[in-house]
């Protein structure tokens, strides 16, 4: 069974977010912008042979935060009960978490995997029914698309009963859901099959899929300020496997790209920096992605 989208929950996590309050609230504060840059994209991937490729975010994943409720019939644990909370909510986490999502390419999502096999020199073969394929074909640049092949839904968090001889009337899991652009409604059909009759689930955080266009001027001008700065890189569009404030934005028209540029150096492991507790980059890493962005806001102002 599956509940409405739209929560006061999800509207209270909305207005808590900055750039959702400003979207929500002051809309003409952005009357006429078309685009946007934001984070997370630019930066510098070593990929096989020495080739450098530069990701630019044009798509993100949506982010489905559920929460899963089977109710049954409370009880004494030592008496027979076969409408048992636990085991009802215990038997639908462990088929979300098994299921396989199908491959879904994007149009991002296929262009990634052209331009990153191009610049590697490598036949561009659709990837097989096992995402995690793509780190034997593309190396280590195989993790800008592993985990944007498909839809994906991880069990996080467990809640039921409060002593050990008592059976609960009900018992709560929740699950960190990520949807491809246009995969929503596969999306929503695949927790109502997985959770089945007896278990409930609601969004308690939503926000959309966003897929903005590569063949745009803006995604030129990105690509050709890298390029000044690094002439043998490679640029190529991606999709995001989580999300930033462009969701918010896009609400209002804007086309969203993920572009902070930095040079960062073989070997150092961005994606273990973010959200860490000593969260850095280089400081060279950051003098490129200054000059990379001067050249950039001059040419599109």
């Amino acid at each position: 069974m599956t509940h409405p989208l739209t929560s006061e929950l999800d509207q209270l996590a909305r207005d808590m977010v900055a750039a959702a309050w400003l979207a929500r609230r002051h809309p003409g504060l952005f009357e006429g912008c078309t685009e946007a840059i934001g984070e997370s994209g630019g930066y510098s991937v070593h990929a096989a042979n020495g080739t450098r490729l530069y990701p630019v975010a044009t798509a993100e994943r949506g982010t489905a935060w559920l929460r899963l409720v089977a109710r049954g019939r409370a009880g004494h644990g030592s008496r027979v009960n076969d409408e048992n909370a636990v085991v009802r909510l215990a038997a639908a986490v462990a088929r979300v978490g098994a299921h396989r999502w199908p491959v879904r390419l994007t149009p991002t999502v296929r262009a990634a995997l052209q331009g990153i096999a191009g610049a590697l020199g490598v036949p561009c073969e659709s990837p097989g029914e096992n995402p995690g394929d793509m780190g034997l074909e593309l190396g280590p640049a195989g993790a800008l698309v592993e985990a944007t092949l498909a839809n994906s839904a991880n069990p996080t968090m467990l809640q039921a009963g409060y002593k050990v001889n008592v059976v609960p009337g009900d018992a709560v899991a929740y699950v960190d859901g990520r949807v491809l652009p246009g995969c929503q409604e596969e999306f929503h059909t695949t927790l109502d099959e997985l959770t089945g009759p007896d278990v409930a689930w609601e969004a308690v955080h939503w926000a959309p899929p966003l897929e903005s266009p590569f063949d745009a001027p803006v995604f030129a001008a990105m690509r050709d300020a890298l390029l000044a700065e690094d002439p043998e890189g490679h640029v190529v569009p991606y999709c995001m496997a989580g999300g930033t404030d462009a969701k918010h934005f896009a609400s209002l028209g804007i086309a969203g790209y993920g572009f902070s540029p930095l040079a960062l150096p073989r070997g150092y492991d961005y994606g273990a920096m973010i959200h860490a507790v000593d969260e850095r980059v280089p400081v060279e890493a950051l003098g490129f992605g200054t000059r990379v962005l001067d050249r950039f806001l001059t040419a599109v102002r």
